[in-house]
C-alpha cells in the first residue's frame, strides 16, 4: 500500500506538476499549495511523510497532530521554522534536501559581482588585443612586470563592502552562506522577515527596503515577479542608489525597468550591472540593455542560464532526486542531510 505523504509547497503549478510528475509510486502523495494551518494539520492526521518545499512553519502543535508520521523532509536550506526538538521528542526525523538550482544561481549571482567589480570584459579586451598602451614588452621576472598595462581604472572588491539583498528565499539563502566568509556585509529586505536566529546564522541585518537601495554597494535583486514587483525596480531606484553602485539581478524578469537602467548606466550614476533575467526573452537587438552592452559598458547580460543547462531531462532527474531520503528510509538506510 502507498505511503500516505503531505506535499506542501508555494510553488507554482509549473513547479508543482513537475513534482509529481516523477513521485515514486511507493508514495500517495496529496500536494497542498499554501494551505491553511487547519487544513495542513488535518491532512497531517495519517501521514507518514511530511514534505514541505522551502518554507512553512511545522511546530510542536502541527507534529503532534501526526501521531503516524515519520519524517519531515524540507526541500531547501531553509529549515528555521521547523521546530526540531519537538521532532526529537515525538521520534520523527528531519532532513532537507539542497536546492542545486538556487545554489548554482548564488554562484553565477557571486560571477556576476566579481566580474563587475574587476571590471572583467575590458580587462580581457586589453589582454586580448595586446593592447601595450606604451608600455615595452620585457621578460617578467620577481622584479619586472607590467602592471596594468592596459591602464583599467575603477577595479573594486568584495572585502568591506555592502551586499544588499533584496528578496531572500533559497537563492539568497545559499548566497549569504557563500559570502560568508568575504569580510562583507550583508544586508537584507523580504516581506517576511526571518527570525533574528536565523539572521545571525546567516550574518544578516534586516533593514527597511529603501534602506537597503541606498545603503547597497552591491544591490542584488532576487524577487519573484508578482503584481507588485514588476517593474519595480525603476528610475527611482537607481536615482536612490550610492553614485556608482552595482545592479545585479537574478530573480524573476521583468522586475526591473530596462529602459530605465540603460538611462542610468548610460549616464554614469551606476557603476555597472548584471542581469540573466528580462521581461522578454529571448533578447531582441533592439533592447537598450543590449544596445548599451555593445557599446562597451560595464554591463553583463547571460541568456537566463544562472540555474544551469536547463533540459526536461536534468529537470526531472533533480526533482526525482528530492524523494531520495523517502525512498531511502522506506529501505532502512542511512539518510543524507539529517537535522534531527
Amino acid at each position: 500500500m502507498p505511503h500516505k505523504t503531505i506535499y506542501t509547497t508555494e510553488r507554482s503549478t509549473f513547479h508543482q506538476e513537475r513534482a509529481l510528475a516523477v513521485a515514486p509510486p511507493d508514495l500517495d502523495i496529496a500536494l497542498l499549495h499554501r494551505p491553511s494551518r487547519e487544513a495542513l494539520r488535518d491532512a497531517l492526521a495519517d501521514a507518514e511523510y511530511l514534505i514541505s518545499e522551502r518554507v512553512g512553519v511545522i511546530d510542536a502543535e502541527l507534529i503532534a497532530a501526526a501521531p503516524q508520521l515519520k519524517l519531515i523532509l524540507r526541500l531547501g536550506s531553509l529549515a528555521h521554522d521547523i521546530d526540531r526538538a519537538a521532532a526529537r521528542a515525538a521520534g520523527v526525523i528531519v532532513c532537507q534536501w539542497p536546492d542545486a538550482g538556487a545554489i548554482r544561481v548564488a554562484e553565477h549571482t557571486i560571477m556576476f559581482m566579481l566580474v563587475l567589480a574587476k571590471k572583467l570584459d575590458e580587462a580581457q579586451d586589453g589582454a586580448r588585443a595586446a593592447r601595450a598602451d606604451g608600455h615595452a614588452a620585457r621578460r617578467t621576472d620577481e622584479n619586472t612586470f607590467a602592471y596594468n598595462w592596459s591602464g583599467v581604472q575603477g577595479i573594486g572588491q568584495l572585502f568591506e563592502r555592502v551586499i544588499g539583498i533584496l528578496g531572500f528565499g533559497e537563492i539568497g539563502a545559499a548566497l549569504a552562506r557563500r559570502l560568508g566568509g568575504w569580510g562583507c556585509t550583508m544586508i537584507y529586505h523580504k516581506r517576511r522577515r526571518l527570525p533574528t536566529e536565523a539572521e545571525a546564522d546567516f550574518g544578516l541585518a534586516y533593514v527597511e527596503r529603501n534602506t537597503l537601495i541606498a545603503r547597497s554597494d552591491y544591490l542584488v535583486n532576487l524577487l519573484p515577479y508578482t503584481s507588485e514587483t514588476a517593474l519595480s525596480l525603476d528610475a527611482t531606484t537607481f536615482a536612490q542608489m550610492k553614485p556608482g553602485a552595482f545592479l545585479i539581478s537574478c530573480g524573476s524578469g521583468g522586475i526591473i525597468d530596462e529602459a530605465a537602467l540603460a538611462n542610468a548606466l548610460h549616464a554614469g550614476q551606476l557603476g555597472g550591472a548584471a542581469l540573466d533575467t528580462y521581461a522578454w526573452e529571448p533578447l531582441q537587438p533592439d533592447n537598450p540593455l543590449v544596445v548599451l552592452a555593445n557599446a562597451g559598458r560595464n554591463l553583463v547580460l547571460t541568456p537566463h542560464i544562472a540555474a544551469g543547462s536547463y533540459t526536461p531531462q536534468s529537470s526531472a532527474d533533480e526533482r526525482r532526486s528530492a524523494y531520495t531520503n523517502i525512498l531511502r528510509h522506506l529501505r532502512g538506510e542511512p539518510l543524507f542531510y539529517r537535522l534531527a
